[in-house]
């Protein structure tokens, strides 16, 4: 850990700290409060019943309660700490000692309120939600912004509560699902994933252009309880990468899909989940599309084989059980082959030169990295990152959860990389500041007018122009 506190730390930068994923974790009865508003009694009733994670029991009768130490996920044994996370006003209060000058504080019950399966309470729940945080952090707007959870299960309700989240409530920053668990293929298979933008169930382009008009970046914060994660009844297991894995899932299908391709002005961002599958990502799909595009596809056509050649290259070369079997391979190899469905994998990103993900990957994505997290220096890593690029990595402190033990030591942890000097000043600075300016402020240039670092935002704009 640093000799230095946070608060020292953040007094010898020239520029801000942006805590681009810090955490409220709600007042579940206030919460109720609100859905009652919203939807009634019955729906209170409803979301008492759902398999919402929660820390302390709302009755006694509760239904949702693992008897692993997947519940115990909020911090306890500080209690200021705990506090924090639930009352605004303290939060902004404490935010110098944290060395940080403005805050996104994302959900935590809340980034259930998207995932739930009936569909009047996911829409009922992700509205109350909303109001509820609009509320409670509208007085402290100098210091902090909360974000709004958007249900995603089809275009139509993304849609409405974008409109109202942002053009009615005023809130900024949007939190999205990243996969929906559809009806299985076939009957009773298991559920299958809709990842939204590549062979979904539905066109989500309008809600990616509802995003871009109301200025608002798409933000992800999701997950990815599916597969070898479910099986294991080991929270630490299930735990270790789910929030890349979840990451990687969306970010793989917007590219695929050619999201980016068509949509060049909207930013997105993966949180918590750090950087490295990014980078291993970045490379991947350049590599996979140097071989697989759709003018290099043709290459595997099995009608390209010379069966002539490799036949006589069997009775050279073969051992004697291959030779055995030159009748069968001949007559393998001349069967007609079925034809392959629209064999370009890249067709809906139509590009000509490998250099061109550095404008459709690198510009479009941000990644969410935490304090302790060593791995974010390869973001920064020109040397080996392809086309020299550096990936958008973007502090989140994740204040408010478990792997935050003191929230006043973040900063600290975070600038260990520098002290180390694995990670240079510059870099620093974008990840802690530019990189989260240009993500949001990006999308709304008015984005931090009327906040504690306005000034330098602005400049950092009217600089990277």
């Amino acid at each position: 850990m640093s000799t230095q506190s946070s608060a020292m730390i953040r007094e010898g930068l020239d520029h801000p700290i942006i805590d681009a994923d810090a955490h409220a974790v709600e007042a579940t009865p206030v919460l109720l409060d609100y859905l009652g508003e919203v939807g009634g009694p019955a729906m209170v009733d409803r979301y008492r019943r759902a398999p919402v994670k929660r820390q302390f029991l709302l009755d006694p009768a509760d239904p949702y309660w693992t008897k692993d130490s997947g519940s115990w996920v909020w911090p306890t044994r500080n209690t200021l700490d705990r506090a924090t996370a639930t009352l605004p006003s303290l939060y902004a209060q404490r935010l110098d000692e944290f060395g940080i000058d403005f805050a996104l504080v994302y959900p935590s019950e809340g980034l259930f309120a998207n995932q739930l399966v009936d569909d009047e309470l996911r829409v009922a729940c992700c509205r109350a939600y909303n109001c509820y945080i609009a509320d409670a952090y509208r007085p402290f707007a100098e210091r902090m912004t909360p974000a709004a959870v958007i249900p995603m299960n089809n275009p139509a309700e993304a849609i409405d509560e974008l409109e109202y989240a942002v053009g009615t409530l005023g809130l900024k920053v949007v939190v999205l699902r990243s996969h929906i668990a559809r009806p299985p293929f076939v009957e009773g298979g298991p559920p299958r994933l809709d990842l939204l933008a590549l062979g979904s169930d539905y066109d989500y382009d309008p809600v990616w252009a509802k995003c871009v008009e109301l200025g608002v970046a798409a933000t992800f914060h999701t997950s990815a309880i599916y597969g070898s994660r479910a099986q294991v009844p080991n929270y630490v297991y299930n735990h270790i990468g789910v929030l890349g894995a979840g990451g990687e899932a969306i970010c793989k299908a917007l590219f695929m899909g050619g999201v980016t391709h068509r949509f060049p002005d909207l930013n997105f961002a993966f949180l918590e989940g750090g950087v490295g599958w990014a980078v291993s990502l970045y490379a991947d799909l350049i590599g996979h599309w140097q071989r697989r595009n759709g003018e290099r596809i043709g290459d595997f056509d099995p009608a390209n084989l010379d069966t002539d050649l490799f036949m006589r290259l069997v009775t050279q070369h073969g051992d004697e059980r291959t030779r055995a079997h030159e009748a069968t391979l001949r007559e393998m190899f001349s069967r007609p082959q079925p034809s392959v469905d629209n064999p370009d994998n890249f067709a809906a990103v139509p590009m000509k030169r490998a250099e061109e993900m550095v404008a459709l990957f690198v510009d479009r994505f941000w990644f969410g990295c935490e304090a302790d997290d060593p791995v974010t220096v390869h973001a920064f890593d020109r040397r080996a990152n392809p086309f020299g690029a550096a990936l958008r990595a973007v502090f989140g402190s994740d204040n408010g959860h478990w792997d935050v033990p003191d929230m006043a030591q973040v900063v600290a942890e975070a600038w260990e990389l520098v002290e180390r000097q694995i990670m240079q000043p510059d870099d620093f600075r974008d990840f802690m500041f530019t990189n989260p300016v240009r993500l949001h402020a990006g999308m709304n240039p008015e984005f931090f007018t009327g906040t504690r670092v306005e000034r330098a935002a602005r400049a950092e704009l009217v600089g990277s122009r």
